[in-house]
């Protein structure tokens, strides 16, 4: 009988999770919660904390390009703090393992490392371990992130209530603009290598792409006003994706209201030269690292103190479904095209 053979890529990334994971029982007393949010949750000797893995490929998640080493490290430790910042838990200690090939010298790892200890020391953070082997191409980084956080502070997914407020840090779109400005720059190089670089005005939507800060500051501003999010995820594959995973888990429908969708100025006026409609990058874009998450009722004017969160929507019966409410007053499902879909709809 000959094997059945699926492409992965009639799954996607999420559906391929899913199936590698649907049979797995924790055995564990101490396993809390496994695979499904941003982070997992272990008790550890009475202490929760809250354990999550990333890793970056060369040519797949970076182009060395115009990434600069230094970035990279940066970056590569800061997606990874977001995943625990998103569990409302603080980040205590990472570890690093690398797959580097012979093109690299220990002087670019130095250069690698640079930017990894820089964000050590600008979120707290302690490098405790880590592996490196070697690569027949390229570059890996694969970072592990430990947090901690009271158990009953924990905050998933899967909490979101009818009736709670949908809210966001920052503004989001902004990273996939820098990342087009990049490309851009990246081919006129590659057709005259002797063209001058020009991203001058753009270092707003350039350091979204190249040096994403994880909010700690929205985490610090929940402890210091006591007040828990019902659910949350960091926005990482933009912010139709996360929407659908927070209804998913928690078994509910949303409204998303298009005008109050936080867009930055400099996003919307590259967008708008790119000949893209600002809200398509901030729905589909990614890699903003902010975070996504509810509020009850009873908690939404102390959030509204906050002047960098925006409260966006509101979560609705499951059979409501989820829905963008545009400004021109017309109702469209949302669905995830993530990156993959956006440059298919360009």
């Amino acid at each position: 009988m000959e094997k059945v053979r699926t492409e992965i890529s009639e799954l996607g990334e999420f559906k391929l999770i899913e199936r590698l994971v649907e049979d797995i029982v924790l055995i564990n007393d101490s396993s809390i919660l496994g695979s499904g949010d941003d982070a997992a949750i272990i008790n550890a000797n009475g202490k929760t904390q809250v354990v999550t893995t990333d890793i970056l490929v060369e040519g797949i998640h970076f182009d060395l390009t115009y990434t600069p080493l230094k970035h990279l490290g940066y970056k590569a430790v800061a997606v990874n703090l977001s995943d625990v910042y998103a569990m409302n838990a603080h980040p205590k200690q990472i570890l690093i393992s690398l797959a580097v090939s012979n093109r690299f010298s220990v002087e670019a790892l130095d250069e690698l490392y640079e930017g990894v200890k820089l964000a050590c020391k600008k979120y707290q953070v302690d490098l405790i371990g880590g592996d490196t082997t070697a690569s027949q191409k390229g570059l890996i980084i694969n970072v592990v992130a430990i947090g901690e956080q009271d158990e009953e502070k924990i905050v998933r997914r899967s909490g979101a209530r009818e009736g709670d407020y949908l809210c966001v840090s920052g503004d989001v779109g902004g990273a996939y603009i820098g990342l087009q400005l990049l490309e851009r720059e990246k081919r006129i190089f590659l057709e005259n290598p002797h063209a001058g670089i020009d991203l001058s005005g753009h270092e707003y939507v350039v350091g979204r792409q190249l040096k994403p800060k994880p909010r700690r500051d929205i985490i610090d501003f929940f402890a210091q006003n006591d007040i828990i999010p019902t659910s949350m995820i960091d926005i990482s594959d933009g912010l139709s994706s996360e929407i659908l995973h927070l209804c998913k888990q928690s078994q509910l429908g949303c409204q998303l209201e298009e005008a109050e969708v936080p867009i930055a100025e400099d996003t919307k006026l590259q967008a708008i030269n790119f000949h893209m409609d600002p809200i398509t990058c901030a729905l589909s874009g990614g890699e903003d690292y902010e975070l996504l998450f509810t509020i009850s009722e009873k908690d939404i004017q102390r959030t509204k103190q906050n002047l960098n969160i925006s409260i966006i929507g509101r979560m609705m019966d499951e059979n409501t479904g989820i829905r963008l409410h545009t400004k021109g007053d017309n109702y469209h499902d949302i669905i995830s095209l993530g990156w993959d879909g956006l440059k298919d709809s360009e």
